[in-house]
């Protein structure tokens, strides 16, 4: 019995089983043909909904593909096919990312027979090129719509890097890496995880070689968050080990050993170890002492303004809601000021304090946060803050036959993901 078989048996229709999990039924389309897998954070809940565990789970999706009425409804529900817009820009970009690395690891002369008709660029030019990029991720209220730009800079260092006569420089190195980086946030915020690592894993190469060690840190930083989406917090926390040692060897004058920090508290919250979350938390709050190099413009921005906010998260991981409420309050009034990426930042704390209300079994404060933090998601089409609010859904528990929370949960369904 495969995927399709099995839901038909307990009689769902696509719709129905799309709703119970917060997504597009066209994903579930796409399940049943075999074109996708489930994301890690959708698996557990596709499996109780099946009655299923997650070993027999992994049995269904190994199926062959459905065949016959099924597949014609899997084919009639899956927009997504080859000649898909969206789905050829990404295998493009993808493509592209993967040229890129290979010419950063060539010779000189091997980089330059790859390709003929390249145009030159200098390595300042694309240094200025990306720390315009990233400012432009910052301020974009959906990042998907950086997605075709990063791409033609991909094609533009393709170039560059192929024509070689540069030299393959450490600058230009740098340069490669740090757009590398940025094409895996771009990646990360569209629920794409495989994608970003493949992004993070060339740019820790790059930055390797170009002996840039905060840029190195901070990519490992990213990629602990490819882990930690996956609840995989011990994997994380060795991934961010290793980005402590490499951020020691950085300049000093930069913040990215103290946003490394910040980062290890939330694995340790992941782990259920409030101490080592306490220690890392105040490590980080050491970059307030820096008089200079807080932020880089790209890259690494950190400067401590957040860390109420990932405090008050912290304490909701480890199930300290004493301590959370109050935190999560202060630093609501911290977004409301903030520029640029505010509506990312004040989505992901309304959902923390409506987590609260769920954990305390109060429907006021779980629908009141729940609702503004509905309105920032669909404002802003994040993908961060839409998965934040999905997994939200998963806590609610007896609260779900409140009708408040039952419409919540509904509307919270119709966000995109991707």
């Amino acid at each position: 019995m495969g995927l399709a078989e099995r839901r038909k048996a307990l009689g769902y229709s696509q719709e129905e089983l799309a709703e119970l999990l917060g997504v597009d039924r066209t994903t579930v389309g796409r399940w049943e043909s075999g074109k996708i897998k489930p994301q890690p954070h959708q698996r557990r809940g596709l499996a109780a909904a099946l009655g299923a565990s997650l070993t027999e789970l992994d049995a269904l999706l190994a199926l062959p593909r459905a065949t016959g009425q099924e597949a014609s409804e899997a084919q009639s529900s899956d927009h997504t096919g080859a000649g898909d817009p969206d789905e050829m820009i990404r295998r493009e970009f993808l493509r592209i990312l993967t040229v890129s690395g290979v010419l950063t690891a060539l010779p000189l002369d091997e980089a330059r027979a790859l390709t003929d008709g390249v145009h030159r660029g200098s390595p300042a030019d694309f240094t200025r090129m990306n720390s315009h990029l990233w400012q432009v991720y910052q301020l974009a209220r959906s990042k998907g719509a950086v997605y075709p730009i990063v791409r033609d800079q991909l094609t533009t260092l393709n170039e560059a890097l192929a024509a070689g006569t540069q030299g393959n420089s450490r600058t230009l190195l740098s340069a490669a890496a740090d757009l590398f980086q940025l094409a895996g946030e771009v990646s990360f915020d569209a629920n794409r995880y495989a994608d970003a690592a493949a992004a993070y894993s060339l740019a820790a190469s790059v930055s390797k070689d170009a002996r840039s060690y905060d840029l190195w840190a901070c990519t490992l930083v990213r990629h602990a968050y490819v882990d930690m989406s996956e609840r995989r917090y011990q994997e994380a926390a060795q991934v961010l080990k290793a980005a402590e040692r490499v951020a020691d060897r950085g300049d000093s004058d930069l913040a990215t050993r103290y946003w490394v920090a910040s980062v290890q508290a939330e694995a340790h919250a992941g782990l259920g170890d409030l101490a080592a979350c306490e220690r890392a938390l105040a490590r980080a709050e050491k970059v307030q002492y820096l008089t200079s190099g807080c932020a880089n413009g790209g890259w690494l921005r950190f400067d401590g303004n957040r860390l109420s906010e990932e405090r008050g998260a912290r304490y909701v991981q480890l199930g300290r809601l004493d301590l959370a409420e109050a935190t999560l309050k202060q630093a609501l009034g911290q977004t409301a000021l903030a520029s640029g990426h505010s509506y990312r930042r004040r989505g992901a704390v309304l959902t923390d304090l409506a987590a609260i209300g769920a954990q305390r079994s109060d429907p006021e404060q779980l629908v009141g946060y729940g609702r503004e933090a509905l309105s920032l998601a669909q404002a802003s089409a994040s993908g961060y803050v839409a998965r934040r609010l999905q997994a939200l859904c998963t806590k609610l528990g007896p609260l779900s036959k409140d009708h408040r929370v039952a419409e919540l949960r509904a509307d919270i369904a119709t966000l995109s993901t991707l």
